[in-house]
């Protein structure tokens, strides 16, 4: 192990700085909302868009990488993303801001695609662990990012110009990575399998994740809770986020991969019912926690299903698009319409449903 992180050690740190700036980006975006929403004299519908400019941007990112694959390099990517917080950091208008949302966006799901196989290509057996701690990594930033635009006055324009201050030296270093990538890229040994169950799961999964993630803090709110409040709950919603992909590394040999998605599926259910009924902030951390385990659970599932063609991962990212893209698009109009604990209602619909959906399919899964 210590001879596979000297061999791969470019790629390790790029990847750990590029996903700590995806956290901090993508959670922003929560508490961002209602200050966009006042300065540009919209409704939180429409700022609810942001979300949805973010993860077409994802989908239009992943598409190129079907394309471009393993020619892409880390500071192609971490340089499209920088640019777009830094539109976001100018705040010059709303579409301005849409724009700078879409290219972060692109950037966020060619980042996805490129560096989640290479990590676990690089470190053979033990790559389902590296994977969880690479995208336990995300959390870190999700964590800062949140607390550090409450330190900033509540202000989306400085808190994004930190993030793009922090791309552009990322973008900088990240030369080593690109030309170390041999070591993480490998021919694939098996045709293309696509597998649409596994895919489904993932869709509407990472639905939940993106309509928690981004109009979670606009929900609390509805609660009855403060900004800064959310704010806070939104940071410590993705400590949960970060503390589950830690539990992850360690216990990711303990039981098959779909089994820790179906149990976190249960566990969201379970949390979003206590948000819903009794203590909404004590909910979303627990929603947190679980859904902090969708991603690299339902990741790891699907690559063994469908193999290790260049085509595997920018297809599981993209069904998770098609969640993340329509989820806060169908949401956001109605989220000042659901009542104080509509959103959390609609979510124990939806895990409640999924959940028992992938106990039926439990044994096929782990096959």
């Amino acid at each position: 192990m210590r001879d596979m992180i000297k061999t791969n050690a470019a790629l390790l740190v790029i990847s750990i700085a590029t996903f700590i700036l995806m956290g901090a980006g993508t959670a922003l975006y929560g508490p961002a909302l209602p200050v966009f929403a006042r300065g540009f004299g919209i409704s939180i519908g429409t700022a609810g868009l942001l979300i949805s400019a973010h993860w077409i941007g994802c989908a239009l990112g992943v598409a190129a990488m079907f394309f471009v694959g393993p020619r892409a390099t880390p500071r192609l990517v971490v340089g499209a993303m920088s640019l777009g917080v830094g539109l976001m950091a100018l705040a010059f208008s709303w579409w301005m801001t849409v724009l700078g949302a879409v290219l972060f966006g692109a950037g966020y799901g060619c980042a996805t695609a490129l560096f989640n196989p290479r990590m676990l290509r690089a470190f053979g057996l033990r790559g389902p662990a590296m994977l969880s701690l690479l995208n336990a990594t995300f959390g870190l930033g999700a964590i800062g990012a949140p607390l550090v635009f409450v330190l900033l006055g509540n202000s989306p324009v400085l808190s994004y110009t930190v993030c793009a201050v922090i791309g552009v030296v990322i973008t900088i270093c990240a030369g080593p990575a690109g030309r170390a990538e041999t070591a993480a890229i490998h021919t694939a040994t098996a045709p293309f399998r696509l597998h649409l169950p596994i895919l489904i799961f993932g869709a509407v999964a990472i639905s939940v994740e993106a309509c928690l993630t981004g109009l979670g803090p606009t929900a609390l709110i509805n609660a009855g809770l403060s900004e800064t409040a959310a704010a806070q709950l939104l940071s410590a919603f993705f400590l949960a986020f970060l503390a589950a992909r830690v539990c992850l590394m360690f216990a990711a040999q303990l039981l098959p991969a779909f089994t820790f998605f179906t149990l976190s599926l249960f566990g969201a259910c379970a949390s979003a019912l206590i948000a819903a009924m009794w203590l909404p902030g004590i909910g979303f951390i627990g929603l947190g926690f679980f859904a902090g385990m969708f991603f690299p659970t339902e990741y790891v599932t699907a690559t063994r299903k469908m193999g290790d063609h260049s085509y595997v991962a920018p297809s599981i990212i993209a069904a998770g698009l098609v969640g993340g893209v329509s989820a806060p698009l169908l949401m956001s109009p109605f989220l000042e319409a659901m009542g104080q604990r509509g959103f959390f209602w609609v979510i124990v619909c939806v895990t409640g449903l999924l959940s028992l959906g992938a106990l039926v399919n439990l044994r096929a899964m782990n096959r």
